[in-house]
């Protein structure tokens, strides 16, 4: 099978969409989604266009690892954004070809279906829990929320009170809550968030710190009893490697369409299982990143729940991963549980014409900004 062609598509509300096809005709497809730095993902594709045009589209490692080392400078959001978009279309092609499911290439599913979460907002205990019941309308039994907008190195211990109880309000209806502090939250503050939270009892905290922060997230490991997430912002298995090593993280969370795609993603998911750490991916993304995370979820032993951007989501313009689906019925949710696709490849059939009706008129999209009441730049 070889590579004829190899075409992106940005699409709304901030998705990078990626389509392989042999000169046999077999098509695949991926997603190399990078919020806010689209063009800089499509640029990338120029070196792999001229790299692996006329290659066998079946060698998915020797690609993957020529992508990932074949231009000396190597990982970061981009470069692995645009390989993890590629990594998933030859997934996907090769299952489609072969007429068999990716997990079944994988080596078979170890579960029939995955639970997911939702992410909801609001700033007020009762307009969070009013998303809660919308949530738990939708099927959710899990779903996640900011911690906060702000916190600086010592703002008021009364500033906590509205987390707390923001997140008690969720529970009250009956759902478990993940409590995303974003990297928004100093070290000083985190501790005390972290304290007051644990009789929440929630799911996980989620980068209570940056990941650049290893040494005060090596500390608040050693207080809390909360079980610590991260991972979004780390895009190879060596990335993953010193929160492992360090025993600072219980759940990690890589980004299919930031990490490698199938091929690393399963690799760190491997690593991390050495370590007694679950997988629950980070995927607030389209349908594409999102059928990629049930191949790993329903192949991997660790896994434990996965992020779902289905509907009522923020900055989304409309959009949510079932706008692209030609049927819409392959993520149906039940019971806090989406059943894994039996059909070939990732499972999903796209509305290709939608794909590139859209594509020709999206403009881009850029992160917000945010900033705190003194005017200093929050983080988003």
């Amino acid at each position: 099978m070889t590579i004829e062609r190899i075409e992106t598509f940005a699409v709304p509300p901030r998705w990078l969409f990626v389509r392989v096809e042999t000169k046999e005709g077999a098509v695949g497809w991926g997603e190399a989604s990078l919020e806010g730095h689209g063009e800089a993902v499509e640029g990338a594709f120029v070196s792999l266009r001229e790299r692996f045009i006329g290659h066998d589209a079946a060698e998915i490692e020797e690609i993957w690892q020529i992508g990932y080392r074949g231009g000396f400078y190597r990982g970061g959001p981009v470069l692995m954004s645009a390989l993890s978009g590629l990594d998933q279309a030859l997934w996907d092609l090769k299952g489609r070809a072969l007429g068999v499911p990716v997990w079944q290439l994988l080596g078979g599913r170890v579960r029939d279906q995955v639970e997911c979460y939702a992410w909801i907002g609001g700033d007020r205990p009762d307009e969070v829990g009013e998303a809660a019941l919308a949530r738990k309308a939708q099927g959710f039994r899990a779903v996640k929320m900011n911690a906060t907008s702000e916190l600086n190195w010592l703002s008021s211990p009364r500033d906590l009170d509205g987390v707390v109880a923001r997140a008690a309000a969720v529970k009250a209806k009956g759902l478990d809550i993940g409590i995303d502090f974003h990297g928004r939250v100093h070290k000083p503050m985190a501790r005390r968030l972290a304290k007051r939270l644990a009789e929440i009892e929630p799911l996980f905290i989620e980068e209570p710190l940056l990941s650049e922060n290893i040494e005060g997230l090596e500390q608040l490991s050693r207080m809390t009893t909360i079980p610590i997430a991260l991972g979004e912002r780390l895009y190879t298995r060596w990335d993953f490697k010193p929160f492992l090593e360090r025993g600072i993280v219980d759940i990690i969370q890589p980004d299919l369409a930031h990490a490698g795609g199938i091929s690393e993603v399963r690799r760190i998911a491997a690593m991390a299982e050495a370590y007694d750490v679950a997988l629950a991916p980070h995927c607030p993304l389209g349908p594409i990143a999102f059928a990629s995370c049930l191949q790993i979820a329903s192949t991997t032993p660790n896994f434990v729940i996965e992020e779902m951007s289905l509907g009522i989501h923020y900055n989304t313009g409309g959009h949510d991963l079932m706008t692209y689906l030609a049927d819409k019925s392959v993520f149906a949710l039940t019971d806090g549980f989406v059943q894994v696709p039996p059909g070939p490849g990732l499972g999903i059939d796209l509305d290709e014409t939608l794909i590139r009706e859209l594509a020709r008129d999206f403009k881009g999209w850029r992160n917000p900004i945010f900033r705190t009441k003194d005017g200093n730049f929050a983080e988003w």
